[in-house]
């Protein structure tokens, strides 16, 4: 018979529940938590599944250590398992009823079980994490000195400013001595900016955000990334396909990537402008280049190969 678990995660526990044997018990969401549900689950004879959701991050430890352990864990899209939840007509809400709720989902649904960020990942994931924060603040406060009247404002945020700056730099430096160190992480850079398109920052958010690249198919990184198109049709009425979901830093940088590609990639230029001349939006033309372009680096990084032109 086979075994699946879900696991609710707050900030301090973890609340699990194993199916069909209806056992639930709590753990701390700390490393002896951890190690006493690793010695528990490890126990469990035909175990097919552990489900868990995304929870702010607080999923991560036990997430990995059950990676580590060999364990077959997923982790779920809250909004999926909600959805089921309402589909079961389940309207109270617990830690421990939301636990069963997961077990269920893992037995019903049996979502694939795919890699877990080992925390080299997940480090450079924080990094590239807090370079966005910096950048953010960064234009943020340089709008304002350019807006500020010279005297005691203008001073402390041209301090800010500077101070800022060299965050910027030494996590730039930091962050270049991390990706250029690593083997792996250099040879994937060196192959994902061989697209022209693609720089330093696109080709590390990509390298942090989706380690998947190359694994999957074209539609399932597409999907991952928030990049596949999803229809709306009922009977004779058609509505216009829209993009949702996915992991927002990753669609972000290659809306940015197909910006550039649009303009100096021969290829992924032809390929824009032969959608604007159809009539397409400019907006949805540059959706369309970037997934496009997604593809493009999937390929490139499942077959070792460096883009070429021709």
């Amino acid at each position: 018979m086979e075994i699946t678990v879900g696991i609710d995660v707050s900030k301090t526990r973890l609340d699990v529940h194993v199916q069909p044997a209806g056992e639930g018990f709590a753990v701390g969401n700390d490393e002896a938590g951890v190690a006493e549900l690793l010695d528990r689950l490890g126990r469990l004879d035909g175990l097919a599944g552990i489900g868990l959701e995304a929870s702010g991050r607080h999923e991560r430890l036990a997430a990995a250590a059950l990676a580590a352990a060999r364990l077959p864990v997923v982790v779920l899209n809250p909004a999926q398992v909600r959805h089921y939840a309402q589909a079961l007509g389940l309207r109270a809400k617990t830690d421990p009823i939301d636990a069963r709720v997961i077990a269920l989902f893992m037995a019903a649904v049996r979502p694939p079980i795919r890699a877990i960020a080992d925390a080299a990942t997940t480090e450079l994931e924080a990094l590239m994490a807090r370079r966005r924060q910096l950048v953010v603040m960064l234009v943020a406060e340089r709008a304002r000195r350019a807006q500020a009247q010279p005297g005691p404002v203008r001073l402390s945020l041209a301090r800010v400013v500077t101070t800022l700056e060299a965050d910027l730099k030494e996590l730039d430096a930091h962050i270049d001595k991390t990706v250029r160190g690593t083997p792996v992480w250099r040879d994937k850079e060196d192959l994902l900016a061989s697209v022209t398109g693609i720089g330093k920052t696109i080709a590390r958010t990509l390298l942090a955000e989706l380690p998947e690249l190359g694994h999957l198919s074209p539609k399932q990184i597409a999907a991952l990334a928030g990049l596949a198109p999803y229809t709306r049709q009922s009977g004779r009425w058609r509505g216009r396909s829209f993009i949702s979901g996915g992991r927002s830093a990753v669609r972000a940088a290659l809306f940015m990537g197909a910006m550039v590609a649009a303009r100096h990639n021969p290829m992924l230029k032809a390929f824009r402008d032969r959608l604007v001349a159809a009539g397409k939006p400019k907006l949805v033309a540059v959706i369309a280049t970037a997934r496009k372009l997604l593809v493009i680096l999937n390929a490139i990084i499942r077959d070792q190969k460096p883009w070429t032109h021709a």
